[in-house]
């Protein structure tokens, strides 16, 4: 519902919005500097009070609208707080960048390399191993997960380090 079209329903709404919109519109202007942005406040500001019983008991309406402006007016500058913070830190992000054709196809034959050195590994080894390097898991904890001994995780990861060596000798 527009603030005109519910002004009919609320006689002192509407005494109030003819008489001091102008006015509270122009405070707004030189708050802000900004007359588009003044307009659209002192709406949000009439709006908030839209419907309240207590607007034919005002008897100083303009410190009233003050107030319940400097109210619209401080969340609007943490909105625009917000979106700058937001902005300021979408521009912070580097810049995506285009890898070559080649650095592509070296990625991609190293990781082929690193899916067949983990292929070659027995399942226990395998699990072991990639709980360490990609969940940063400590070998005791390791142990405790799977239910084996500290000593053979160790061992586990003894295997898997030198299949890694040795898929290196392999790679391009």
């Amino acid at each position: 519902m527009t603030v005109a079209a519910s002004s009919i329903k609320h006689p002192h709404f509407t005494a109030l919005y003819s008489q001091h919109h102008s006015w509270l519109q122009r405070w707004l202007c030189v708050k802000l500097g900004n007359a588009s942005d003044a307009a659209d406040l002192a709406q949000d500001t009439f709006t908030r009070i839209l419907g309240r019983a207590d607007l034919a008991a005002l008897h100083e309406p303009r410190a009233f609208l003050t107030t319940v402006a400097k109210g619209v007016l401080v969340n609007w500058y943490q909105r625009q707080a917000l979106e700058r913070a937001y902005l300021e830190a979408l521009a912070a992000l580097p810049e995506p960048t285009a890898i070559s054709p080649e650095q592509r196809l070296l990625i991609l034959e190293t990781l082929h390399v690193i899916d067949a050195m983990l292929d070659a590994l027995p399942p226990k080894v395998k699990q072991a191993f990639l709980m360490a390097q990609l969940d940063g898991m400590g070998y005791a904890d390791i142990a405790t997960h799977l239910d084996l001994s500290l000593i053979t995780i160790k061992r586990y990861m003894k295997q898997a380090f030198l299949q890694c060596l040795l898929a290196m000798e392999d790679a391009p």
